[in-house]
């Protein structure tokens, strides 16, 4: 059982040690942590309203309201007529400091700079970050129930897909089905990079048609219970290459060198430059073009991010990616992405399918 009432007096607290006197947020992730409320965005402005003490209020479309029951919130409609922000603006006087959900539209942020023209504006996910970016026991389990079950339709791959002389949408098809197949409720993207189309870390599946011998990129995950998962292995469609077996044991010993690095009180460039010296020390440093890893949650990208400059040290309950990749133009791609949580010793692992370049026809 989420403690949703809790979540919100955390939030209650950090408001108060940082002096904000109006939170804001609006349909998303954060209102889905803060509330358990999800519906689709649209030109009805939907939004929680939080103050440093007292009730929470909900404030939701007139013809929205039959759907917000059980959520223990003060509830606020307003009809056709009525202006949303104008009755949220009423709900703080002269605020000092409001802090705005990442996620609202800049129409609605525009129409309550005019309710509160004072204001100092900051991001909410300053202060809701703080709170999702620890995962307690329930949304870990939730992780791990996302990465067993895209384990598994990994796990299905080789035996169950067919590559050669197929279009890469057609194979991101099968990758989608599998997904949900395998419990997801939406299968949220099904990344299928073949031959030279694999140096593009984020390959729109086209219709190139795979061909013998191609490293193909496979990166996709979904969503279980609102957690995601995100998983990529690289397959080889025949034996590959010396040259793409080597590349392909340098991106595997840099991602075990991250997640080996990777621990509580360790930064997180760290991880970076763990995964990033084994990529450069093989002479393809230049070829490694983004971050090590992401954090991961309600969102597929999210706080904490794995990279140079990023000082903040890993905590118990952070989880997110370890996804170093070498990408070679007008050639071939290679990356290999675990998703992970910082344990008290280390941290554990959320995919467990085989790393190496798994030969498929």
């Amino acid at each position: 059982m989420i403690d949703y009432i809790g979540r919100l007096e955390r939030l209650q607290g950090l408001m108060g040690e940082q002096g904000v006197d109006a939170t804001v947020v609006s349909i998303g992730p954060d209102l889905r942590y803060l509330t358990g409320y999800e519906t689709h965005p649209s030109e009805r402005l939907t939004a929680l309203v939080v103050r440093p003490s007292g009730q929470s209020v909900l404030v939701v479309p007139e013809l929205e309201a039959p759907k917000v029951v059980g959520l223990g919130l003060e509830v606020l409609t307003w009809a056709e007529t009525e202006s949303p922000t104008s009755m949220i603006g009423s709900m703080a006087s002269r605020p000092a400091k409001v802090a705005i959900g990442d996620h609202l539209w800049s129409v609605f942020l525009l129409r309550l700079w005019k309710e509160w023209p004072h204001a100092v504006w900051m991001p909410a996910s300053e202060l809701v970050g703080e709170l999702r970016i620890r995962k307690d026991a329930t949304e870990v389990q939730a992780l791990r129930r996302a990465g067993a079950a895209v384990d598994r339709a990994m796990a299905r791959i080789p035996s169950e897909i067919h590559f050669a002389g197929r279009a890469e949408s057609d194979v991101s098809k099968d990758l989608a089905r599998m997904i949900l197949e395998e419990g997801h409720e939406v299968a949220e993207f099904a990344i299928v990079a073949s031959g030279p189309n694999g140096a593009s870390p984020h390959h729109m599946a086209g219709e190139r048609v795979i061909e013998e011998g191609d490293l193909v990129v496979c990166d996709f995950g979904g969503r279980w219970d609102g957690y995601y998962s995100d998983s990529t292995r690289t397959f080889s469609v025949g034996n590959p290459s010396q040259n793409q077996e080597e590349v392909h044991g340098v991106v595997h010993a840099a991602q075990e060198a991250a997640r080996s690095e990777a621990g509580p009180g360790v930064p997180c460039e760290e991880v970076d430059r763990a995964a990033r010296k084994v990529i450069a020390d093989a002479g393809y440093g230049e070829f490694f073009i983004h971050r090590t890893g992401h954090g991961i949650g309600l969102e597929v990208h999210e706080h904490p991010y794995i990279v140079e400059g990023n000082t903040r040290t890993l905590e118990p309950g952070m989880a997110f990616s370890i996804e170093p990749g070498i990408y070679l133009p007008d050639r071939f791609g290679v990356r290999i992405e675990d998703i992970v949580v910082c344990r008290g010793d280390g941290v554990e692992s959320l995919n467990q399918a085989p790393r190496g370049p798994v030969v498929v026809g």
